[in-house]
Formats: structure tokens, sequence, C-alpha cells
């Protein structure tokens, strides 16, 4: 029996991560989550669930247990939240991180990945067309207060680096590419999501920037296969992106494929671009992600960006 715990299972990610475990034999998977009502109803019915804050260190160390692999997903995912909120967005990040990392050194964890984020990567030029690896990252404006959850992204893959050095934990780091795909919930207002929602209304996609910021993606079951493959056969103490490298383009390009072929032609790009960043969207980036990494590793990911949009769809 292999024992399974996971944060942020009412989250995109984490549930298809639950999902996928669930249909696996002899697996038994525990969730921690503050609000067991937001799980799905077919998860909230075949997992353990721990309700607690990732951040409340005490309710943590009292979860008792030995896991084989912890994944922790939880963190805040809403651009507009780290706006108005960035305090309690890189708490929840760092205090979070570190807590699970503690909980790993307790329960003896076999092997737990960190998901992180492409947006560690700050400002990084690749308009030569180059593609970045995971030892180079770039400069981050500080006081940006959007910055919140990248620097904390940053802080929470140093503790990853620390809790292993000194305490052994045996934890990997995943930079996920922007994913999507089947799954995805009709509230996501991520601008994917409003890419496919104009396609389902019969809309015009407006776009609120210039759209020539660098677009990486993942479908959502190549980035669980991903995650699952690093559990057993990454290195410890190791980040690697998660990425398909044939989905990367501007916010503008994937607006355009959107509307031709999957609004086939009956849609098309607009822009109504406010002064200021009310929309709290990451700074532009020119960002070209590698995955080299871990096709040396032997995973490669799959699914294009046209089916990735069409199993968003249910077409």
């Amino acid at each position: 029996m292999k024992r399974y715990l996971i944060t942020g299972a009412t989250g995109y990610i984490g549930s298809m991560l639950v999902e996928r475990l669930l249909n696996q034999e002899n697996t038994e998977v525990t969730v921690i989550v503050r609000e067991p009502q937001r799980l799905h109803s077919e998860i909230r019915n075949n997992v353990n669930i721990i309700c607690a804050d990732i951040t409340d260190k005490e309710a943590i160390l009292q979860i008792k247990g030995g896991y084989d692999y912890l994944i922790h997903c939880a963190a805040p995912t809403h651009s507009s939240y780290m706006v108005s909120q960035p305090v309690e967005t890189a708490e929840a990040i760092v205090d979070g991180t570190r807590n699970m990392l503690e909980l790993s050194v307790k329960c003896c964890v076999g092997s737990m990945v960190y998901l992180s984020s492409m947006e560690v990567y700050g400002n990084i030029d690749c308009t030569d067309g180059r593609r970045v690896a995971e030892q180079e990252l770039g400069e981050l404006d500080i006081s940006n207060v959007r910055s919140s959850y990248p620097m904390a992204k940053r802080m929470a893959e140093n503790f990853c680096h620390l809790y292993y050095h000194e305490y052994g934990v045996q934890v990997k780091i995943a930079r996920l590419a922007q994913t999507f795909g089947r799954g995805v919930r009709p509230d996501d207002n991520r601008v994917f999501a409003q890419f496919a929602q104009a396609v389902r209304n019969r809309t015009d996609i407006v776009l609120h920037t210039q759209g020539t910021s660098m677009g990486n993606y993942c479908d959502i079951d190549d980035a669980v296969d991903g995650i699952l493959f690093l559990l057993e056969k990454g290195q410890s103490a190791q980040t690697y992106n998660i990425v398909n490298e044939s989905n990367t383009m501007t916010i503008r390009e994937m607006a355009q494929l959107v509307a031709d072929r999957i609004g086939k032609g009956e849609i098309k790009v607009t822009y109504d671009i406010p002064d200021d960043n009310r929309f709290g969207y990451a700074a532009t980036t020119g960002l070209r992600l590698s995955g080299a990494k871990m096709k040396e590793l032997g995973w490669a990911a799959k699914v294009g960006l046209e089916e990735m949009y069409e199993r968003l769809l249910g077409n």
C-alpha cells in the first residue's frame, strides 16, 4: 500500500492529482484542507481528510502516521489576491512550505515534491530563442507588490534545499509552466480560461495588455504525469521544469490561435488596456522554459496547446 499526503486538493492541480491517485490500485490518499466542503464529492468520499491550515505549525505537527509520499500543491493562485493581499500571499507560500517540510521530517516521508512556479525566474530575455534551464534566475522587482508570489516561491525553494541538507528531506522541486486542460473549473478567470470562455460565448477575446509576454504551457494530465514521475525518479534537492516546449508562445499568439483554430475564425482578438495593473497580471516576460532536464530523466510532455483547449472545452 502506497500512502500519499496531498495539500491543495481543493485547487486545480491538487484535485487532478488526487483523481489520478484514486484510480491506482493499492493507494491510500490523505488530504490537508481548510474547507473540506470545497472538495469534489468523488474526492471527499474516497480520501482521508485532515482539516487544517497549512500555515498553522502547531496543527500541522500534530498530524501522525507514516506517509510514503508528500505532494505540496497548496498556494494562492489568483493574481488579484496577490496584489490585494501580498502579505498573506507570501506567508501562505513560505510558512506553508516550511511546515510541510517539518512534517516530512516528523513523518519520515520517503519522497516529497514541492510545486513551485515558472514565475521564480523573473525577468529573463529569451528574444534570441534560447531556452532557460533550471539554474538560471533573472531579476525580480522587490518593490512591486505582485512580487509577493515569485519572491515567496523562491524562498520556499530555498527552504527545500535547507531541509534537504540539514535534515535529509528527500524533496524535489517542480517548476510548472501554466497548466490547464480538462477539469478547469467554470469560475477560473486566468487568461487561458478567459480565452476559452470567449469561444463558448462566441464573443471576441479582449486583451488587457499588449500580449507580448511569453507564455509556457503544459497540459494538466502531462503535469500530473510529470509530478508523479518526479516522486519516483527525481533527484532530491534538484529543480525540474515541467513544460511542453512546443507550447511556448506569446499571449497575443495564443489568443490568435484560439480565435482562429478553436473559435474557427468566428471571433477576433481586441484590446482594452487600462492605465494601471488593476487585473494583477505578472510583469511582461520573454521567458522560454527548457524541458531538457526532465527529458534526460526520461519524461516528456505530449499534449499540444490546441488539444489542451479542446479538452478544456470538452470537445
